[in-house]
């Protein structure tokens, strides 16, 4: 019988089963660790690697992971000075061996399915495909599952959609092909540097899309921790995080052309207003709210109609008891690795103008990818990869999403 290190070393060689590397940034992670590393060492592909970063934690973070590796060989820790999750990810991208790479946060979970499904997704395209993402749920600090996440998915040359709909969603979600991690430059760390951390996942993957095709297993493979210790209940720095990631990607992409541009601002300027609003932060809420207004001033005028709306119902409330509610037993939800993932999705509502809208990015995006083409100098084996992106412009046309 076969080591899992010989494993891992056979999956270098075969074509088949090539070796992925899991990279798993951690910072004082030891609530975590082990359900994170549990459900990637449960992975039914096997050729793994998995490169657990210690980021300067003052837990128990190492010990743990140390603990683990013992029993997985698999497993690898380096440890670091504390530098933030982007230079956490880049030097388990550097360090690693594998064709692929696969980010996974150390508090989130993957279904036992989720790398199988990527690799076999991405294995039958051609170059051009660059990585592979899924969806997720939402799940607590119990496992389980609060809620779905967005069940929006696009396939194919997908970046002036991706600037207004978050289609990845969460920096555990994507797989992508070593080689093209390390040739758009990795994950950017001056956003931690500038005090404005937190997106630098949705900056790799703009700088992704903007370069490549990407490819979706529209499954619901990883659960996304939320709690009050995670970078995104940061909700002042995630808004900032979020503008600054967008205006940065719409600067070194200026072929974009100003309609995309607008909505790409207008929907991550809504996106920042509710994470400011969740903060409490008045002042924030206001100025972003006010550029809001002379873009699309039908949003405030829903916005204050439903908070006029909620008032009244608050007011309504008032007058009822709710002895009752207090006893009420705790919902019980399933735990995420109980759940067998959907191979079909409910169809997101989407509103006769969203669609316009969406078709309207999708001719964008297929512009782009065609300017994108003709700067190439493509062998003839890839050319129909070239058109089938096209083509899978139109396979997902569907999203409700706005960033966030």
């Amino acid at each position: 019988m076969l080591s899992c290190a010989g494993k891992v070393r056979r999956g270098i060689f075969n074509p088949d089963r090539p070796l992925v590397s899991v990279i798993i940034p951690a910072f004082n992670a030891s609530t975590y660790i082990e359900r994170t590393l549990r459900s990637a060492m449960r992975q039914t592909y096997a050729a793994l690697e998995i490169i657990v970063v210690n980021d300067g934690s003052t837990d128990d973070t190492a010990k743990l992971v140390g603990q683990i590796a013992t029993s997985d060989s698999r497993i690898r820790l380096l440890s670091t000075p504390n530098r933030g999750v982007a230079a956490a990810r880049n030097t388990g991208i550097e360090a690693s061996s594998g064709r692929y790479v696969a980010f996974l946060d150390a508090d989130d979970l993957w279904h036992p399915t989720k790398i199988k499904k990527q690799v076999n997704a991405l294995n039958r395209l051609s170059s051009h495909w660059a990585a592979v993402y899924t969806l997720h749920c939402i799940i607590n600090e119990d496992d389980e599952i609060i809620c779905p996440g967005s069940s929006d998915v696009a396939r194919g040359y997908i970046y002036a959609r991706h600037l207004n709909v978050k289609y990845i969603g969460n920096g555990s979600a994507l797989l992508v092909r070593r080689n093209v991690a390390l040739a758009i430059g990795g994950f950017d760390s001056s956003y931690a540097a500038a005090g404005v951390g937190g997106c630098e996942d949705l900056d790799f993957e703009l700088k992704l899309a903007a370069r490549y095709f990407i490819e979706v297993v529209p499954e619901r493979l990883v659960g996304y921790r939320k709690h009050p210790g995670s970078m995104s209940s940061d909700h002042v720095r995630m808004g900032k995080s979020a503008l600054e990631v967008v205006r940065r990607s719409l600067a070194a992409n200026p072929q974009v052309p100003r309609y995309a541009i607008g909505s790409a601002i207008d929907a991550t300027q809504k996106y920042a207003f509710w994470e400011f609003r969740r903060a409490r932060r008045t002042y924030l809420s206001l100025v972003t709210i006010g550029r809001i207004l002379r873009s699309d001033p039908c949003f405030v005028v829903r916005l204050m109609f439903e908070k006029g709306l909620r008032g009244i119902q608050h007011r309504l409330r008032l007058g009822m008891t709710t002895a009752n509610c207090e006893h009420q037993p705790r919902m019980k939800w399933s735990k995420f690795d109980d759940q067998i993932a959907p191979s079909c999705l409910e169809c997101p509502k989407v509103t006769p103008r969203l669609r316009r809208h969406l078709i309207r990015l999708a001719a964008v995006d297929a512009k782009l990818n065609s300017d994108l083409a003709a700067e190439r100098t493509v062998p003839d084996e890839d050319e129909g990869a070239m058109i089938e992106g096209s083509r899978a412009l139109e396979t997902y046309p569907r999203s409700s999403q706005v960033i966030g």
